[in-house]
């Protein structure tokens, strides 16, 4: 049971990074794409599209931090000091972001607030990309301690995530906006998508090409027999999902784009769980070498399988209880 724990443990934590990318993925997008509305009364129209959903998305981000720090602490350990500064520029704009769209609402002059809300949402986006590529590279590990600098995160790699995860997030902003607004805006979002979904792809294929380049450890994992032969779905489903993104956005669909930009995202998280697996401070300490005593991961364990059924019971009700279109100054409907 002991060697099973780190496991468990493990895909709690990566449902809870997906889940958080994925819901708090699409907000963030729609602040992205904030400047290139029309009018004030648009982007009224974008945030009332997201004002059920946006606070509580960060729940995903709380419980992959805090059982990173509970059941992984020498993961913790290492980790943070290796990306202390895009953790707290993450943070920062987080709060930015989410004090801006409360006082946009009540503001009489939105102005200033919509600019927070963007640049909230831009810099959050572009620090969870610069720590996943720093992850991505690898954190140098001296006698169980970090033994790298405090900018060794700021490398062309990382700027390369950084920027392609603001892309990414933009895509999944605008097929959300696709499927969950009306007029002006739902047109202007399935152009937005298609040049999102390009340079999504672009990004895509930089990293996966770059990655094996700069890790033969990764280049090995992909591309030696027999791993080929069971790998190489993951690209062509990727392929295919971005074919139909496209195809569904000429045909005018609301739901489906939405839902295929979430299974792009799920594919790319795929490729980095197989690149990486079972590192968890890659390329040193894996997820049995980083975890707590068995103890404390149980008494974790226990409290998370009491609350995550309250957790995406939650979700479920305000998504459904929130279904439809917002039309432009109106609300669900």
């Amino acid at each position: 049971m002991e060697w099973y724990l780190p496991l468990i443990w493990a895909a709690i934590i990566g449902v809870a990074v997906a889940m958080y990318v994925i819901f708090d993925g699409f907000d963030l997008g729609t602040g992205i794409l904030f400047p290139f509305a029309g009018s004030e009364r648009e982007r009224d129209q974008m945030m009332r599209s997201i004002a059920p959903f946006w606070d509580g998305n960060e729940t995903w981000l709380v419980l992959g931090g805090v059982g990173l720090f509970v059941v992984f602490p020498h993961a913790y350990a290492v980790i943070m000091p290796a990306v202390y500064l895009p953790v707290i520029v993450m943070l920062l704009a987080l709060v930015f972001r989410g004090v801006a769209f409360e006082f946009r609402v009540v503001s009489r002059s939105k102005t200033w607030w919509s600019v927070a809300f963007t640049v909230g949402s831009t810099l959050a986006a572009f620090a969870q990309g610069v720590i996943l590529g720093r992850m991505i590279e690898g954190i140098p590990v001296s006698n169980g301690q970090y033994s790298g600098g405090p900018l060794d995160w700021a490398t062309p790699f990382s700027v390369l995530c950084g920027l392609g995860l603001i892309c990414g997030y933009g895509l999944l902003g605008a097929t959300w906006l696709t499927m969950k607004t009306e007029g002006p805006v739902e047109r202007r979002a399935r152009v937005q998508a298609k040049i999102f979904l390009a340079l999504v792809l672009l990004f895509m294929a930089a990293v996966s090409l770059w990655t094996p380049l700069m890790s033969p450890r990764i280049a090995e994992r992909w591309f030696s027999l027999p791993n080929f032969y069971f790998l190489w779905p993951v690209p062509s489903i990727a392929a295919l999902t971005a074919y139909l993104i496209w195809r569904w956005l000429d045909e005018g669909r609301d739901i489906g784009p939405f839902l295929a930009a979430v299974v792009l995202f799920l594919l790319g998280y795929a490729g980095l769980v197989i690149s990486n697996f079972p590192y968890l401070v890659p390329p040193t300490l894996t997820v049995w070498d980083t975890a707590a005593a068995p103890a404390s991961q149980i008494f974790m364990l226990l409290g998370t399988l009491f609350l995550l059924p309250m957790i995406l019971g939650y979700i479920i009700f305000v998504y459904w209880l929130f279904r439809g279109k917002v039309a432009e100054g109106e609300g669900y409907h």
